[in-house]
């Protein structure tokens, strides 16, 4: 059997093994130690969701009900369709809104889905609109607040799937394993997945915390 044949056989095994797993190509990138013993949010207590959720809930009712019932509450899968929709969206949404700083405290800011220029709360809700009208279940949709090194807090879409939790961001163009952003973002809060209206601290691993801090 000549080099080249091998060469091709092998290559062949690799684009095979790399592909057969859609969870994998997810986490590609990430430290190998990390990629799947901490890639989901651990919700802590309930807390009250941020005022401007709250007067969202009443201007778009709809958007906080609870949508694609199970009852045994199973994650989706992230299947290579699922993949791709999610990229899809997290990249059109941050095409089509013209980024803007609001002023204030974001107390009274509107929460407008699809406006023509926004900051970070109207980038989340925006993809999590779509993702609910391409029949994503509400359980797998959840917005999460965040506080950047900055020191600002920002708004972002978690979506669970049973392969791990992953983050839509306006302030990247890749999705990303939640694990991946525990060195960059500190987490506050996040929508619960039982019902859209009712939030719950975030709670890091203590043993990804001894991680980091070894490093």
């Amino acid at each position: 059997m000549g080099s080249t044949y091998k060469f091709l056989i092998l290559m062949s095994l690799g684009i095979a093994v790399g592909w057969s797993s859609v969870s994998e190509a997810a986490f590609f990138g990430l430290p190998s130690g990390l990629r799947h013993r901490f890639s989901q949010i651990v919700l802590d207590t309930p807390t009250l969701p941020p005022f401007g959720h709250t007067r969202f809930c009443l201007r778009y009712p709809d958007e906080c009900n609870v949508h694609g019932i199970d009852f045994r509450r199973r994650n989706i899968a992230l299947t290579a369709a699922r993949w791709e929709e999610l990229n899809f969206i997290n990249r059109k949404v941050n095409h089509d809104i013209v980024a803007r700083v609001t002023p204030g405290n974001g107390t009274f800011d509107d929460w407008t889905i699809s406006p023509a220029t926004g900051d970070c709360k109207h980038y989340a809700i925006t993809k999590r609109h779509e993702l609910l009208a391409r029949d994503w279940p509400s359980r797998a949709l959840l917005l999460s607040e965040v506080i950047v090194p900055s020191g600002e807090h920002h708004l972002i879409l978690v979506v669970r799937t049973k392969d791990g939790d992953l983050v839509l961001d306006n302030l990247n163009p890749d999705l990303r394993p939640v694990s991946a952003t525990y060195r960059q973002y500190r987490w506050v809060r996040v929508e619960t997945p039982q019902n859209p209206r009712f939030w719950a601290r975030v709670r890091t691993p203590a043993v990804l915390r001894t991680v980091m801090l070894s490093q």
